[in-house]
């Protein structure tokens, strides 16, 4: 059976129904007790409205246009990965895949002495030396010297390389796509894409789904979906970020630059966080799965193990600086596969918010928002920092 993108009239439901086949058929549970147990823990319901809003998306940096700024956000959502390299990026400089990232794309936004980084020409000139020097990593390793005893030499290699050289190929293929379509930069792409969403709007609101099938059918590096057992499994998780952003930081303007894709109904942008953190808090229950109820060591927690992760406070016994912990390296597959566990348990947390009464906000929240808490209060809290999380390398999606 030949397996194809979605229509984008059903590409939000179809990325929905698809995740929730892969779970079920991988017999991963997730009950009614465990979502409620979460949404009315002391840690969700003392958290979630301060921790949903940071977005880390206020960029320190003069933009001399909307578009400008437009660029910057598609291209940082672009490069939204190298999750599986978190344990040696933080070896290297203590800073994660997401602050790398930022920082790559704040270096090329001001490093470009003779060309605009950041633009289509400048793009193609990115190859992995460029890429390397502007991440301040280095990507060389130390070998025996195979003639002379006792010296060592330095060779292009390791898993900082391979992200170096991971970036430089989806930005350089990106910058021929977009010179082949003759836009200037990915910005002005994006644009053109927002504005063919409105065109069958009557307001400055984008249709989300033909924004989103723009970017994915356009751009290989957006294209993030698989065929597991069979099973046709759709994330797009750099797309709904990068639509995301755009409404985080355009969708307040009163008369915004662009139209702003309406986001309230978009499922999360799955990586390695949200379904890792889920399976701690014991909303994703791995037991019953014979391919994955054995990849987390530390996740069949007792149940003051569990309380301690719900509860309000935490004991601060590790600091900011601590390297993490090396989580269980994945399978294509197996990280698919609760890449969906993690959409399909956030749509089921948001349904089973609709129906509780206290505190008011709570029936209100959305994905987006519950993306975005899963995400930082991972970060926010040390005992969270100290779980492990899934890696998989070599993927440019998340």
């Amino acid at each position: 059976m030949a397996h194809s993108l979605p229509e984008p009239s059903a590409l939000l439901s179809t990325i929905r129904s698809s995740s929730r086949a892969v779970r079920q058929k991988a017999n991963i549970t997730i009950s009614l007790q465990s979502i409620e147990r979460l949404l009315k823990s002391p840690v969700f319901l003392t958290s979630f409205i301060r921790v949903s809003a940071q977005h880390g998306l206020a960029l320190p940096l003069k933009f001399s246009s909307p578009l400008d700024e437009l660029n910057v956000i598609s291209i940082l959502s672009l490069l939204n990965f190298g999750s599986g390299y978190r344990v040696p990026l933080h070896t290297e400089n203590k800073r994660g895949a997401w602050d790398n990232i930022r920082l790559l794309v704040f270096s090329m936004y001001i490093g470009g002495s003779e060309e605009d980084l950041l633009s289509t020409r400048g793009m193609l000139q990115l190859n992995e030396a460029k890429v390397a020097e502007l991440m301040r990593v280095n990507v060389y390793i130390e070998r025996p010297h195979k003639d002379i005893p006792g010296v060592t030499v330095g060779e292009l290699g390791g898993p900082l390389y391979e992200l170096v050289k991971l970036i430089s190929n989806v930005l350089v293929e990106t910058g021929q796509l977009l010179e082949t379509g003759r836009y200037p930069n990915l910005g002005s792409f994006v644009a053109e894409a927002l504005k063919e969403g409105a065109r069958n709007t009557k307001t400055q609101t984008s249709d989300v789904q033909i924004v989103l099938d723009r970017l994915i059918r356009f751009l290989p590096a957006f294209r993030d979906w698989r065929i597991v057992d069979g099973q046709p499994v759709y994330i797009f998780k750099k797309a709904l970020f990068l639509v995301h952003a755009i409404t985080i930081r355009f969708g307040s303007i009163s008369a915004p630059p662009f139209p702003v894709p309406d986001t309230s109904q978009v499922p999360v942008s799955a990586d390695n966080v949200l379904p890792s953190l889920l399976v701690y808090l014991g909303v994703i229950e791995l037991h019953s799965s014979p391919s994955l109820q054995s990849i987390f060591r530390d996740s069949n927690m007792s149940l003051d193990e569990l309380k301690s992760l719900l509860s309000e406070t935490s004991s601060e016994t590790e600091s900011n600086d601590s390297p993490p912990s090396e989580g269980p390296t994945l399978t294509t597959d197996q990280a698919y596969i609760l890449r969906a566990a993690a959409v399909d348990a956030c749509e089921m947390i948001i349904e089973t918010a609709r129906e509780l009464t206290e505190p008011n906000w709570i029936r209100h929240i959305r994905c987006t928002e519950l993306d975005i808490w899963l995400w930082s209060i991972a970060k926010d809290r040390a005992d969270y920092r100290g779980l492990a999380r899934f890696a998989l390398r070599d993927t440019v999606f998340f």
